[in-house]
């Protein structure tokens, strides 16, 4: 298929990431849960448990997609977000929404990793449009479509909100039930289908997949990339807990931004406000490969996360310039996502993708479950706007001497020539573990 046609699988991968959308709750999710009567430290802990089933869960779920399939992973993910997020509008109780936290907990280690390996195996054995060296410019463009949906979603989940806080979620349980449908539709990767040598009874053992993740992610780059991606990940992750109480001091407080909420009640403008997060999110998304090509792989994957700690600084020294940082943390995760799988996608095997892109998920979800309790502290002690220094203090403190000290992306890593991978490393169990 030629770049400018899209071909049935990669179309309905691009609707997969339409439904997958949780626009409708996301800018009034906190606000419904104290409508619930629930407190800050309820939420927090709602948080922690959550990140701690998905550190939990995220392997095995991994290991679950590469032995029943991709897509059967993904319908299970997406039912269960529906279940999790219908279940908010009758919740009523702590214990109730833990559950529901738990649910939803299920669903984000089933989806992590897992449509990244369908996508990946698809462009490989070419039913898709391109190859896999076209994986950043389709998942690029995948992630676009979902931030547009999601950029009208969250303004239509403002306004539901203004009119019944139960309605977003409905809403968003609707949109998410069809994306079960959707994901049924999509082709199993030729593993799975009967159509390749490969299948799925070729999978390693549970053994014997912990011996190949122990030998991947023990190789020299792997060492530094994946804590170096974890802690970004987690920045971005906890700073956007505080954007809405920073955006709030602040346009309350700035008169030159204070037009932006308008007549309009104070959750409807906060849609808008992540409405216009979603759409740059979702330009950056599209020109991922843009940027591949013009910087290259190796120099994007290390210049994002430092740049956008950089920027973070600025509010503690004009508090209006939060809201632009807040734009840029956002499309700046959106544009790094696309690279940081494709990276690992290249250094990964059919039989194992998804279970290491789980496993770097992983990594992604350790870190966050300290970094979390310890933000909100150091946030109560000083302020929400002195945390973001912080954090983008404390991220340079420990990425710029990991990096100064083994760079976490080699040159030849990101070549299509050499690509080394957890199937190299799982021929013989004597050999040593690659980068």
């Amino acid at each position: 298929m030629s770049r400018t046609g899209i071909s049935a699988p990669i179309a309905r991968y691009y609707l997969f990431q339409a439904t997958d959308s949780v626009g409708f709750i996301w800018p009034v999710f906190t606000l419904f849960l104290l409508w619930k009567d629930l407190t800050f430290a309820q939420i927090g802990t709602f948080g922690a448990v959550s990140a701690l089933l998905v550190v939990v869960l995220e392997v095995p779920t991994g290991y679950i997609a590469d032995r029943l399939g991709r897509r059967n992973a993904l319908a299970i993910g997406m039912a269960a977000m529906t279940l999790s997020i219908a279940g908010f509008v009758v919740a009523d109780s702590f214990l109730s929404f833990l559950v529901l936290y738990a649910v939803w907990s299920v669903s984000l280690a089933f989806q992590s990793g897992t449509a990244d390996a369908w996508l990946y195996e698809t462009l490989r054995s070419g039913d898709g449009e391109g190859n896999e060296t076209d994986f950043a410019r389709i998942r690029g463009r995948g992630g676009s479509v979902h931030q547009w949906v999601s950029a009208m979603t969250m303004i239509g989940g403002g306004l539901l909100y203004a009119i019944e806080p139960t309605y977003p979620f409905l809403a968003s349980a609707a949109l998410n039930g069809a994306g079960v449908a959707v994901v049924l539709t999509m082709p199993k990767n030729a593993q799975f289908d009967g159509t390749s040598e490969m299948n799925a009874s070729d999978c390693p053992g549970v053994l014997e997949t912990l011996s190949m993740l122990r030998r991947l992610f023990a190789g020299p780059s792997f060492r530094v990339f994946v804590p170096l991606v974890a802690l970004f990940f987690a920045l971005v992750n906890v700073a956007d807990t505080y954007i809405q109480p920073i955006t709030v001091e602040v346009l309350n407080g700035a008169s030159p931004v204070s037009f932006l909420a308008g007549p309009l009640p104070e959750e409807a403008a906060l849609g808008f406000l992540y409405a216009g997060f979603a759409v740059l999110a979702a330009i950056a998304s599209y020109h991922a490969e843009t940027v591949r090509s013009l910087v290259g792989l190796r120099t994007a994957l290390l210049t994002v996360p430092v740049v956008t700690a950089v920027t973070m600084f600025a509010p503690a020294v004009v508090p209006v310039l939060a809201i632009p940082v807040f734009f840029g943390m956002k499309g700046a995760r959106a544009l790094y996502e696309p690279l940081v799988n494709q990276y690992l996608n290249d250094q990964s095997a059919s039989v194992g993708r998804a279970t290491v892109l789980s496993a770097a998920s992983m990594g992604c979800a350790l870190v966050r479950i300290p970094l979390k309790p310890l933000a909100g502290f150091v946030a109560d002690l000083t302020s929400p706007i002195t945390l973001l220094a912080l954090l983008g203090g404390g991220f340079l403190a420990f990425a710029l001497p990991l990096v100064a000290l083994r760079s976490p992306v080699p040159e030849t890593a990101c070549s299509s020539e050499e690509r080394p991978s957890i199937q190299d490393a799982s021929v013989d169990g004597r050999q040593s573990g690659r980068d």
